[in-house]
């Protein structure tokens, strides 16, 4: 990368320094990242974003060597000198520059450094609190550095491509109204209207829609959403999402839209080629053998439904559960007869943090089936429960018996943490996969009332007629055209076909229990723009921070954020969220209650 700019501080940036220079005199500027002095010289490791170069200073250049004996890590320095290859034995190959140095002429001291709380060099012992509190210095550390060039590779691909394909990139508010997303919404109180608030968008969901309705055909924008809801390693009240929405398509369409994207991401960034398409999985196959709905496929270890098996134990345990409608069903171990019975101790811990309430297991051990619950089935029974489990010798069935919510979340973390535990995953694959057919309603569990798994614009999947009379007859077992793409057990995006029926939008309302007055209130605009004519249209979003969190093998998305919040939503540097003075409130028109907790 030519310097263009700036060319009075530096003719290069650092990285370029190498061995084509050598003879040439160069002036570069940087941080002083290490200073050593050996007696009759000092050797200083220069850094700026591009990299490293180390620097030499002789006595013999007295005003440069008084200048190198004043610095300290991470003064800020201007040098000029003569590039040179480093004496034999002396190279460092693992930097770019590490064929030669600068013999420095002339230097000068662009900034001084006070003692620093930690160096970028040593981030072992750096508690995430401190960098994030220093979060400037964090954030010259190389890994960094590049983290934050990935994200903007990810954004130039991006835009690269939609725009390739004809979108459009249109922003949208800020502040509007709530969204139904299921996390609470951060409120902006108005100064004009007292007792009025704005809300941050949890997406652009809403607005989106009405651009289709506009005629717009293809829009797409890099945009911040907020959601007010606990944080994990992958969540931040503010995140980055690559919102699209399309017109006059179908699923089809957006996957194939989708995979293009995330292929010329990945070719931008890792210069790897991806094979398309990648593999479609319905969203009951995923609950079924995974457990989850964002599958890790990069290793086996399924879980399988042996329901039927158990309905011959003489268990009353299992027969309660098995005659509350819960299922059985477990994961197969190949080799997994040598677990001891601390480990099988742990695990059974393990899924107890899922609710199960116990862990039930069989081995085949030199020919004969053994475990705690094979005293519950007839002795003649044995032979067809090894071939019913698919059991060969020396492995071991590892069942939990609940309802298929506990089941499913039990059994999915377990195989995650088999996977890890037995070392099946193999940490550089990328495995992709569509889910697909989503249910459109879940059952609250204390009320069994309808609620939408994804938002309630999102349209049925009427396969035939008998799908039709299911939205009147038995609502719950309608699919929706909806689909999430996972990658390696992360889903990194999701969308849905939209409902553009003015009337089958109104009647999924009436299903959710929300009035023509509530809807009228909260999505009367939308309403509005469906009855003036509205294309079949659909979309979906990905996940930015997440994407480039699994591109740099993060382990959290505040690793690929500049400035994140930490996971009690508090940004340290700033001090933020922080009080607001009495003028600002009267204003407002609010009043702090005294906190009562």
């Amino acid at each position: 990368m030519p310097v263009e700019f700036g060319q009075s501080f530096r003719t290069n940036y650092l990285s370029e320094v190498e061995d084509k220079l050598i003879g040439q005199n160069v002036t570069v500027s940087g941080w002083v990242r290490k200073r050593r002095d050996h007696g009759g010289l000092v050797f200083i490791d220069l850094a700026d974003f591009s990299g490293r170069l180390q620097l030499v200073f002789s006595p013999e250049d007295a005003n440069a060597f008084a200048i190198a004996e004043k610095v300290r890590s991470e003064f800020v320095i201007k040098v000029v000198g003569k590039v040179r290859k480093r004496p034999e034995g002396t190279e460092n190959k693992d930097l770019k520059t590490g064929l030669v140095e600068v013999c420095v002429e002339s230097a000068e001291i662009l900034s001084v450094a006070e003692s620093l709380p930690f160096s970028p060099d040593d981030l072992n012992e750096t508690k995430e609190e401190t960098r994030l509190k220093h979060r400037y210095l964090d954030l010259r550390r190389p890994e960094m550095q590049a983290t934050l060039r990935r994200r903007h590779s990810v954004y130039k691909a991006t835009r690269r491509y939609l725009d390739e394909k004809g979108f459009c990139e249109v922003e949208t508010p800020i502040l509007s109204k709530p969204t139904p997303e299921g996390a609470r919404d951060f409120l902006v109180p108005s100064r004009m209207q007292h007792g009025s608030f704005y809300a941050l968008p949890q997406s652009p969901q809403l607005y989106k829609q009405v651009l289709m309705c506009s005629c717009l055909d293809k829009y797409y924008q890099i945009v911040k959403c907020f959601r007010d809801e606990d944080f994990r390693a992958n969540r931040q009240p503010e995140f980055t999402q690559i919102d699209i929405e399309m017109s006059f398509i179908d699923e089809k369409d957006i996957q194939d839209m989708a995979e293009g994207l995330i292929q010329e991401i990945w070719k931008e960034v890792e210069n790897e080629k991806l094979n398309l398409p990648f593999p479609r999985m319905s969203y009951d196959h995923a609950m079924l053998r995974y457990g989850v709905d964002a599958p890790d496929t990069r290793f086996d270890l399924l879980i399988s439904d042996v329901t039927e098996v158990f309905k011959t134990i003489k268990s009353d345990m299992i027969n309660e559960t098995l005659g509350l409608g819960g299922v059985v069903r477990g994961i197969l171990i190949p080799d997994g007869a040598s677990f001891s019975r601390s480990t099988l101790d742990e695990l059974t811990s393990f899924v107890s943090n899922y609710g199960a309430k116990g862990l039930a297991w069989f081995k085949l051990e030199s020919s004969q089936l053994k475990g705690p619950l094979v005293k519950f089935f007839d002795q003649e029974n044995h032979a067809e429960l090894i071939k019913s489990f698919s059991l060969n010798e020396g492995d071991l069935f590892l069942a939990v018996a609940s309802s298929v919510s506990v089941v499913c979340a039990s059994l999915g973390a377990l195989r995650v943490h088999l996977g890890k535990k037995l070392e099946l995953i193999d940490p550089d694959k990328r495995s992709f996969v569509w889910v697909e057919d989503f249910p459109l309603f879940e059952l609250e569990p204390s009320s069994s009332k309808l609620l939408s798994v994804h938002h309630p614009f999102t349209s049925p999947k009427f396969i035939d007629e008998s799908d039709k009379q299911k939205l009147k007859d038995d609502p719950s077992k309608l699919k929706a055209k909806a689909y999430d793409l996972v990658l390696n057990g992360q889903e990194i995006g999701g969308g849905s076909i939209r409902i553009f029926d003015q009337s089958l939008q109104k009647e999924i309302f009436t299903l959710l229990g929300i009035s023509e007055e509530e809807a009228k209130l909260k999505f009367g605009f939308l309403l509005d723009a469906l009855s003036y004519g509205a294309p079949p249209h659909g979309g979906l979003a990905f996940g930015l921070d997440r994407i480039v969190m699994i591109l740099s093998g993060a382990e959290s998305i505040r690793d690929v954020i500049a400035f994140p919040k930490t996971q009690k939503g508090t940004d340290i540097m700033v001090g933020a969220p922080g009080n607001a003075n009495l003028d600002q409130l009267m204003e407002l028109g609010i009043k702090v209650l005294a906190d009562k907790s």
